[in-house]
């Protein structure tokens, strides 16, 4: 399933959302424009490499990725989900708290693979915890999903909930079946998602959320 739209609405303007989708774009354009050696080399010194950490590459990490569908998913879906996330926590906060998701996320792997050579990197991690926090504070939305039914595909509007927790429960059983399978230093990583994911669930629950959303909580209830 692929989210196309949710039908939460956004009172602000997610600038900071935007801003994290710009900064990932230059940096994968940046990427493109390096030959194979030097790209290889500069996912090596600032992905996350768990038996060789850097502080640094926590952050650097989420800001590479290996290919053209690797960024567009991650910032599709950043765009869906993150705009009213933005919104609840007001941009400062939310940017620390994407931040926050994303270093979660880079911790939960490397409990996993402690001993891996390969570079993690990508955003998705960060983006897990904004799909956490969507899951606490818009459960009650609706995403709108494309959905492949063989060599057909057709359009479905799931409640938010649903979605997301297939989408959580799909990560824990394929980071399962990596770790079974001696695949969890290669490929996805799933328990990034994973952890970002609950890292996003229990940040947002102790983050107080923006005066502005307040205002209009207490004027609808």
């Amino acid at each position: 399933m692929i989210p196309l739209r949710d039908t939460q609405r956004s009172y602000s303007t997610p600038i900071v959302t935007m801003l994290i989708i710009a900064a990932n774009a230059a940096a994968f354009l940046f990427e493109l424009s390096l030959d194979p050696w030097s790209r290889n080399h500069l996912i090596a010194t600032y992905g996350l490499v768990p038996a060789r950490l850097h502080a640094v590459s926590f952050l650097t990490s989420m800001f590479l990725h290996g290919g053209w569908l690797h960024i567009i998913g991650n910032m599709w879906f950043l765009w869906i989900f993150g705009d009213n996330v933005e919104d609840i926590l007001g941009h400062l906060q939310y940017l620390v708290f994407y931040l926050l998701c994303g270093l979660a996320a880079g911790a939960a792997q490397i409990a996993l693979s402690p001993d891996s050579w390969v570079p993690t990197i990508g955003a998705s991690g960060a983006i897990a915890g904004v799909m956490g926090a969507y899951l606490v504070k818009f459960w009650h939305s609706r995403i709108q999903a494309l959905v492949f039914i063989f060599i057909l595909f057709t359009t479905v509007e799931l409640p938010a909930a649903w979605f997301l927790l297939y989408w959580f429960i799909l990560q824990l059983f394929n980071g399962a079946g990596a770790l079974e399978s001696s695949r969890a230093n290669q490929g996805v990583a799933w328990f990034a998602h994973v952890g970002g994911f609950l890292a996003g669930i229990v940040l947002v629950k102790i983050m107080p959320t923006a005066k502005p959303y307040r205002r209009r909580t207490e004027l609808y209830w």
